[in-house]
């Protein structure tokens, strides 16, 4: 696979992605749904921190919630940088395409979401009870590299008290799928999925 295609496929992912999460940031206040269909939901959130909502500030109390998100946002760029130095390197090498396809997902979802943590504070006001608007005349929601990742994905297929006898949560009311997340999260999750299914495709072992 050429380095053309790999950075098409991160493009459309990218705009995808993007285009998704300005029509909910510009149509839906915080909090506000669509059901599309009784198991599918566009629900508008906003995630500061780290996948299912952790935050880094969660695991130390050393360091301030803002300090954290500016830590985080930090690392997501320089890990940025080392996923497109290994699919350059693997393009020029000619590695196998299903790990050239996987490595491009997962570097169009990580750059989805780190364009929301870096500039979304910046360029849009908050949502909370209102739409946002882009570049508002009185200025962003928060300062650069302290902006919310943008979700929207909703799917409760299933929901309903769990039976006694499940472990640790029997009883208790749950839904199934809980988490909201967007594109650029089905990207990375797709890209880290192949790795692992097709893991002997991806890394064939050497003859010696």
């Amino acid at each position: 696979m050429s380095l053309r295609r790999a950075s098409l496929l991160i493009f459309i992912i990218l705009i995808a992605d993007q285009a998704s999460k300005y029509y909910v940031k510009t149509h839906f206040a915080l909090g506000d749904d669509i059901e599309v269909f009784n198991w599918f939901k566009i629900l508008f959130v906003e995630n500061s921190g780290m996948a299912w909502g952790t935050k880094l500030s969660d695991f130390t109390n050393l360091i301030s919630e803002r300090t954290a998100k500016v830590i985080l946002t930090l690392f997501r760029i320089v890990a940025i940088f080392g996923i497109g130095y290994w699919l350059v390197r693997t393009i020029k090498t000619k590695g196998p395409k299903l790990l050239i396809i996987s490595i491009a997902l997962i570097f169009a979802g990580a750059m989805g979401n780190i364009i929301d943590s870096v500039f979304y504070g910046v360029i849009f006001n908050d949502s909370i009870g209102q739409i946002a608007r882009l570049f508002p005349p009185e200025g962003g929601y928060d300062t650069f590299l302290h902006g919310n990742v943008v979700d929207m994905l909703y799917f409760p297929i299933w929901k309903g008290f769990l039976p006694e006898w499940v472990p640790f949560v029997g009883g208790d009311y749950f839904t199934f799928f809980e988490p909201v997340f967007n594109i650029a999260d089905m990207a990375i999750s797709t890209g880290f999925i192949m790795l692992i299914v097709f893991n002997r495709k991806v890394f064939p072992k050497k003859n010696n």
